[in-house]
Parts: C-alpha cells; sequence; structure tokens
C-alpha cells in the first residue's frame, strides 16, 4: 500500500498473478506518480499458483502497459516472479526467487539522497513511556539532523510545545545524533505522554507552523483507480491525510455549485478540523471510507 503523503524512494508493487491487474493496483500506480516514486519494483505473487507460462507472460504485458500509462518506463521496470507462501515454506526454487526480488531492488532502486540541508524536521508514528525515563517518540526523520542535547518543539494538532533530546537510539543502538533517513527512537526532557500525540511532528525550534487553510492542487481518483464513481461537491468533508496523521477537512471549490468528477484535476481551498504542521509543496491523500479518493500537494498557505 502506498500514501499519498509519505516520502517514498522506491515503491515494490505486489500483484496477484491469478488476478492480474486489479483497481487498487492502479490505484497505487496512480498514488505512486502523485507523491513523486520513481522507482518500481514488481512482485508478481502466487506464479506457482499459474501453471501456464503464457499467461504469466500477459499478466506482465499488462502491467508493463499500466505503469507505462502513468508515467512509469514500463520496458525497464523488474518485475519478478514469485511466491511468498511457497518461499516461507522453504521451498528452496521459491526461495530464491525472494532473493532475486531483493536482487532487483538492490540493482533498481537507487540509494536516496539524504535531505540534510533543511532544518530537521521527523513526523512522530509511535509514543512510548519508558519507566524511569520518559516519553519517547518513534519517526523516520524526514530531513536534516539532531544531536543529543538540542532543543526541538512538537508542533500540529494543538498548541505546541518546547522540548530538549536527551536521547537517541536507532534500532536499538544508542546515538550521539540521528539524520535523514533514520528510524529514530527519541527521547524527550519533560514532556508527559499524554501531551503529544501520532501525527505531530519534531521539528527545529521556529521552522515549521502548523495551518489549518490552505490552497491545493488535486487529482480526484476515478473508480477504476480505486476512487469515487461519483463527483464530490462545494462543502465535500472528507479525510486529509498528511504524513502520518488523518485530519478531517471541509473543500471549497469556489461556491455552491463547485464539483469535481473523478479523473479531474482540480484547484480547491481547504480548512482542517485541526491544525497540521505543513509548508507549500506537502504531499497529501484525500480518504473517505478507508479508501484513497484523490491526491494532492499544498500550493499555498492561507493562515
Amino acid at each position: 500500500m502506498i500514501t499519498g503523503a509519505a516520502q517514498i524512494d522506491g515503491a515494490v508493487l505486489v500483484v496477484s498473478a491469478q488476478d492480474g491487474a486489479m483497481p487498487q493496483t492502479r490505484e497505487h500506480i496512480v498514488l505512486a506518480h502523485q507523491v513523486g516514486v520513481r522507482h518500481i519494483v514488481v512482485a508478481l505473487n502466487k506464479a506457482d499458483m499459474v501453471e501456464d507460462t503464457e499467461l504469466l507472460d500477459l499478466v506482465e504485458l499488462e502491467l508493463r502497459e499500466l505503469l507505462d500509462e502513468y508515467g512509469f518506463p514500463g520496458d525497464e521496470v523488474p518485475v519478478i516472479r514469485v511466491s511468498g507462501l511457497r518461499a516461507l515454506e522453504g521451498d528452496p526454487y521459491w526461495t530464491a526467487r525472494i532473493g532475486d526480488l531483493l536482487d532487483a531492488i538492490d540493482a533498481y532502486v537507487p540509494v536516496p539522497p539524504r535531505i540534510l540541508d533543511r532544518p530537521f524536521l521527523m513526523p512522530v508514528e509511535n509514543v512510548l513511556t519508558i519507566t524511569g525515563r520518559g516519553t519517547v517518540v518513534t519517526g523516520v526523520v524526514a530531513q536534516g539532523a539532531v544531536r543529543v542535547g538540542d532543543h526541538v518543539e512538537a508542533v500540529g494538532l494543538g498548541e505546541g510545545f518546547g522540548s530538549v533530546v536527551t536521547g537517541l537510539e536507532t534500532f536499538g543502538q544508542a546515538m550521539d545524533h540521528a539524520e535523514a533517513g533514520d528510524n529514530t527512537a527519541m527521547l524527550l526532557r519533560g514532556v508527559r505522554r499524554d501531551q503529544i500525540r501520532r501525527g505531530q511532528v519534531i521539528a527545529a525550534p521556529g521552522s515549521i507552523r502548523p495551518h489549518s487553510r490552505f490552497r491545493a492542487k488535486v487529482r480526484v481518483l476515478t473508480a477504476d483507480e480505486g476512487g469515487r464513481s461519483k463527483p464530490f461537491f462545494h462543502g465535500y468533508r472528507p479525510q486529509f491525510h498528511f504524513r502520518t496523521t488523518d485530519v478531517v477537512g471541509g473543500v471549497d471549490l469556489g461556491g455552491e455549485g463547485g464539483m469535481a468528477l473523478p479523473g479531474d484535476s482540480v484547484e480547491m481551498t481547504v480548512e482542517l478540523g485541526k491544525p497540521v504542521a505543513m509548508a507549500e509543496g506537502l504531499g497529501f491523500a484525500i480518504r473517505e471510507g478507508g479508501r484513497t479518493v484523490g491526491a494532492g500537494t499544498v500550493t499555498t498557505l492561507l493562515d
């Protein structure tokens, strides 16, 4: 699954060899394109269940054409035929195919550049309490770097506050600093468990502000892409997914009668129920009833 708000360097698209491209397959490819994913590797799963190799070839051709349709180089994308179940059962042939998949990822997806020249920012994924030590937040550092002893602030979803980083760990190993790309656990001084929550960001002081009103450019997904089959109108109130949080917001399409059809690219003004830490250029997904119905980018901040 690919969400529209995360920064994703590469993606593995898992498709059933028995079913071929399904509506959610198209949805995931569309969202990958919207959020700027440049490299996709396809895992054609359950390949052991299809005896006719010509059928496998047809499914692969269909996937390559679908990738081409949404701006990916379908002829270049690695498509690896795998069986996750048979590999888990220890079958030597299919276990080796998982190795092929990992090799394809290593070869095709380049090591991403780390954004170190911008102020520190880490979206909060989880909040933990360690007895005798205090509150720990976890997440992947999106940009910049932080050191033990640095001052930081929590921003978004309510009143922000400042704190000091008193400990850092990456995969259980204590570190004196963390930088963009690191999966990090951060111990914060004097912070109560109920003060901070998933969806906020930990950032360098003064580097980012919470906003609840903004203009955005949005691509409305079609039913074939996993989205709506009907248009939505001025006043529509879906969930907006930013980084690690969902917030309800109202859509302004220019007044009564404003309408957005599936497949349209539209400009809209959004007012969120709670402020979210954001800057121009931030991507997001629009969700309704557990499905993604649109993907957009913040173009102008209004508050």
